[in-house]
């Protein structure tokens, strides 16, 4: 006889075509509400083609098969293509603006830290840093980690986006036609 295992799946990066209408990310999140899935991370903003937008998506299903939740987002209307984004298969990076304490004794050792981390200073206090560092969560928090002895005052980060490594486009591959509105006629 045999037994099924059950492998816990963990996060997943969905990279999700939408029609740009308002209310679709109001639909997906709800979606995922309904059904208890978390999101970890949603970022979304306009594509090469300027009626769709893309979402990428970073959900935990640990209880859940990832298959469920592509199926209820293929039931959404405005949901053109979903693609689950491989972490080898696709460069992913996150966007971090830090606010941390440097006095002018410690200044120079915040500085080295953000040129260690290919960092930008973008803003500079009497008593303080704001930093731009771009990259994986690994990265990003691995900075922090640097940092945080100086002292964080004040931090907010992207979700993660995502792109599929290689020549392919995941909008080169049987879009569905999307309805645009015709501009007003002129007067």
């Amino acid at each position: 006889m045999t037994q099924l295992q059950h492998k816990p799946t963990g996060k997943h990066t969905l990279s999700v075509l939408v029609e740009d209408k308002p209310g679709v990310l109001a639909r997906i999140a709800g979606l995922f509400s309904r059904r208890s899935f978390n999101i970890d991370s949603l970022a979304v903003g306009p594509t090469e083609h300027p009626e769709i937008s893309r979402m990428t998506i970073v959900v935990n299903v640990e209880d859940t098969p990832l298959e469920q939740v592509t199926k209820q987002l293929n039931k959404l209307v405005e949901v053109i293509k979903i693609v689950e984004l491989e972490p080898g298969a696709a460069v992913q990076r996150e966007l971090m603006l830090v606010k941390i304490s440097a006095s002018g004794e410690t200044r120079g050792q915040v500085l080295e830290i953000v040129q260690i981390f290919k960092a930008r200073v973008i803003d500079v206090a009497t008593d303080a840093v704001t930093v731009q560092i771009v990259g994986n969560a690994d990265k990003l928090a691995d900075f922090l980690r640097m940092v945080e002895p100086f002292g964080i005052r004040e931090l907010v980060q992207s979700g993660m986006v995502a792109i599929g490594r290689g020549g392919r486009s995941i909008s080169e591959r049987s879009l569905r036609p999307v309805a645009v509105p015709a501009p007003p006629a002129a007067v």
